[in-house]
């Protein structure tokens, strides 16, 4: 569950957009860092690698809180895309999960938004995340496949449609 939420739904967020055939105008890349426990290592060496591609950069996302009942996005940039971002969030209004909060957080994602890249980060109702998190529990088979859909599907909209934008987020 801990990371395994996010990258199933991740993972399923491309899976969606290409099944229904969406090509938006940028790349969407899907990256499964390794390490975070051990001081974010994977990300850190992902960063150092492309952090030379930063200007393609758009939005990072990273769900690391599992994926329960989600409440929305957390989002980190500026005032200008988050208005953009708000006004995405409203395009989830059929499954009444609009809520736009600040602050967007992730150890995997922090070294982007750092150097001035967007980030945004589900968020959701983690009451009972600590009953399973680094237990014997902490497994997919605890996650709600409702919840785990209304997540992917958050994660689905935000990532095409940002990267369908006809112009980058502002920084």
């Amino acid at each position: 569950m801990d990371d395994g939420g996010g990258a199933f739904i991740s993972w399923e967020a491309l899976s969606l957009i290409k099944d229904l055939g969406l090509r938006p105008k940028r790349t969407i890349r899907l990256v499964l860092w390794t390490g975070e426990e051990q001081g974010g290592v994977g990300a850190s060496q992902y960063y150092d690698m492309h952090k030379k591609d930063i200007s393609n950069m758009d939005l990072v996302m990273e769900a690391d809180s599992g994926t329960f009942m989600p409440l929305g996005m957390q989002f980190s940039g500026r005032p200008q895309a988050r208005a953009i971002m708000s006004d995405i969030m409203q395009l989830m209004e059929p499954i009444n999960i609009t809520k736009l909060y600040d602050n967007a957080d992730g150890t995997d994602i922090s070294f982007w938004m750092e150097a001035g890249v967007p980030g945004a980060s589900l968020l959701d109702d983690i009451s009972k995340y600590f009953w399973f998190h680094h237990s014997e529990g902490d497994t997919m088979t605890v996650q709600n496949p409702i919840w785990m859909n209304l997540c992917a599907a958050i994660w689905t909209v935000v990532a095409y449609v940002v990267a369908d934008l006809e112009e980058m987020l502002p920084r």
